[in-house]
């Protein structure tokens, strides 16, 4: 069996935005390959197995009718005033222009042949400018182009990951006829939405307006195409509304109030009436896919309304599943992989994006009528064909009072007479999992010859609300449950040789890697990741910082209880660090801020701790799952050559 190796990525083909057209016959997703010259992601449309092909990477925004797909290509010109919008003709493969708009469209939603509902992005301070003239455009542009050295910046969050600086820029529904062609904006300026929906031909929204600071609650709202009217349904600025839904023509929020366990509270389902809520009960599970992964790029829908059910994926323990939940709550599970990514359904079956312990990512479905799962496509069998993939090898543990599992990859040509490095693995979130999925850093790592394990503690998804809540805990039981881990791990596998002993993490695994580091040297190197080191500093410098640096260290102010912040930050304790440190972090990191890393960088090169900080321009929090690939294959390496270094130096 040959060796997987970190360029192997290159290989990878990714699956996004899965939708069946609006007679169910036929569905249509993104293929996505990497451009080793252009060094970026091409997507390509599929419907049904049929590719259409462009020379410009093409994606859809859904469907226009059953027959014809709106699609968006690359655009490369960088002197143009409207972007536009085409309609492929899926017999045909013929397309035309549909839109040409200054607007930078995000979504559309199909009301009739003639009308549409568009959700796209405006300045808040200039909201009409896409009514403007071609001279006007071309001059505002001018303009910008001008004022791109400097930001002014007067509420929060001004920045958001991913997006880049965000001050005064909102998510802005319009209506829009083709014939005559107009378009007219639904919400007011400041108003950012969220979701929007055609429910039984009317728009039902949620979002907030601000001038300052954005709000963590929203509102609910329907506007009326026919009337042209927006009705208030509800506006109490207390609830955070994940999606909404009918059932039987009655409404349904899916929502927290997070009283009870802050802002990762699982949601519960309420009917909305007369602006009153009733509530109708609480599946204690995250329904969406919360599995840690280095295998996607883009997803597509989580959860879908047919026959009067509700149909959606659901973290649980350590795997996903696929519900069917009715109005009562009552939940049917159907089938479950390791991951799945988002799917779509019509009246036979479900076709989902889903990977296990062997394979990369493809399109499978499940039919209703026999009940079983079968694979659809093989864009990936050739890349690990003939390759040494590891099987997870499970292992139960208690700690902190509660039964835990997790897994370890076994090295390649794995023989127990001989002594093997090994790899600790902290995943993000912390309200993530990690599944048997195949993870593409973790195989690179066993074909190199090291034992990875890995595994999910307090603080996870998949087992409830009491199980993840660890505000106020951070470095506490987590730490004892990884410790505790390892302990088991070692135990069970004594060719692992305890002096060389590696970790790493990102996102919160990185704030567990520059915790652990301060509170024992048991690993000969650590590599720490998008990390969080100073609390205190996070809180308003990161784009989420105002409310979940308090939130996480259950603390009611950043300001007044920064004891409380600094006795959690991995920074108060680095005079205990003896382990020798890679920092990786990207400049346009807005969720865990370049700072971080810094601090800790400086702090321990200061103390005469053998450290590197790895710095990626250009890019943000999500490096490892969808940065450049030359730049994903240039993180992984140094990791690897990091961990290389210190584990050969203690043979």
């Amino acid at each position: 069996m040959k060796n997987i190796n970190i360029e192997d990525l290159l290989k990878f083909r990714f699956i996004e935005n899965l939708r069946f057209d609006p007679s169910g016959k036929n569905y249509a997703f993104q293929l996505v390959h990497i451009d080793k010259k252009k060094d970026s992601y091409f997507r390509t449309i599929y419907v049904n197995r049929k590719a259409f092909s462009s020379p410009k990477s093409t994606s859809h925004l859904g469907w226009y009718d059953e027959s014809h797909l709106i699609i968006s290509e690359e655009n490369t010109n960088k002197k143009a005033i409207l972007n536009k919008y085409f309609i492929l003709d899926i017999e045909s493969g013929k397309r035309k222009t549909f839109l040409s708009t200054p607007l930078h469209i995000s979504q559309i939603e199909v009301l009739n042949r003639n009308e549409l509902i568009l959700k796209a992005g405006i300045d808040a301070n200039d909201p009409d400018l896409y009514k403007a003239s071609k001279e006007k455009l071309k001059k505002k542009k001018e303009e910008l182009k001008k004022q791109a050295d400097y930001e002014v910046l007067d509420e929060i969050p001004y920045w958001f990951n991913g997006a880049g600086f965000t001050n005064k820029k909102r998510s802005a529904l319009f209506h829009c006829t083709l014939k005559p062609f107009t378009i007219s904006r639904i919400t007011e300026p400041f108003f950012d939405t969220g979701t929007a929906k055609i429910l039984n031909g009317k728009v039902y929204f949620s979002g907030n307006s601000y001038k300052t600071k954005r709000s963590l609650f929203d509102d609910l709202f329907v506007y009326d195409p026919v009337t042209k009217k927006t009705e208030t349904l509800y506006d109490k600025d207390d609830l955070s509304i994940s999606t909404f839904f009918l059932l039987n023509d009655d409404l349904f929020l899916y929502a927290s109030y997070g009283k009870q366990y802050g802002i990762n509270e699982t949601a519960k389902f309420y009917t909305l009436k007369d602006k009153e809520l009733t509530e109708v009960g609480k599946i204690d599970r995250s329904l969406h896919d919360s599995a840690a992964t280095d295998t996607l790029l883009g997803s597509g829908k989580q959860n879908v309304v047919k026959n009067d059910h509700l149909f959606t994926i659901a973290a649980q323990k350590d795997h996903i599943e696929l519900w069917r939940i009715d109005r009562k709550l009552r939940n049917v599970k159907l089938f479950s992989m390791p991951l799945i990514s988002h799917f779509d359904m019509n009246e036979e079956r479900i076709i989902f994006c889903g990977s296990d312990e062997t394979s990369l990512p493809e399109l499978y479905e499940y039919r209703f009528k026999d009940r079983k799962v079968r694979p659809l496509t093989s864009f990936n069998r050739s890349v690990l064909k003939d390759r040494y993939v590891a099987r997870p090898q499970e292992i139960r543990y208690r700690s902190n009072g509660a039964e835990l599992n997790g897994w370890v990859l076994l090295p390649k040509d794995y023989d127990r007479r001989k002594k093997y490095p090994a790899i600790l693995d902290v995943h993000g979130g912390p309200r993530a999992i990690y599944t048997k999925a195949y993870f593409h850093e973790m195989q690179v790592w066993a074909s190199r010859g090291y034992f990875v394990f890995f595994t999910n503690i307090h603080g996870s998804d998949g087992r409830g609300d009491d199980f993840a809540d660890i505000r106020g805990k951070y470095g506490t039981v987590d730490f004892e449950d990884l410790m505790n881990f390892t302990d088991v791990v070692l135990e069970k596998y004594p060719a692992i040789d305890k002096e060389r002993l590696c970790e790493t993490g990102g996102s919160y695994g990185g704030f567990m890697t520059n915790w652990i580091i301060g509170h024992t040297d048991r690993f000969c190197c650590t590599a720490s990741q998008r990390s969080i080191s100073n609390w205190p500093g996070f809180a308003y410098l990161s784009d989420i910082g105002f409310y979940f640096a308090s939130d996480q260290n259950a603390t009611d102010d950043p300001i007044k209880d920064n004891a409380k912040l600094w006795e959690h930050s991995p920074l108060k304790y680095v005079d205990n660090v003896k382990t020798p440190t890679l920092f990786i972090h990207s400049d346009q990191d807005y969720r865990c801020p370049l700072p971080e890393g810094m601090q800790m960088m400086q702090a321990l090169c200061e103390r005469g701790i053998d450290t590197r900080l790895v710095l990626f321009h250009g890019e943000n929090h999500e490096l490892s799952r969808s940065g450049k690939p030359s730049h994903r294959i240039r993180r992984l390496k140094e990791i690897s050559d990091w961990f290389d270094k210190y584990c050969s130096s203690v043979l």
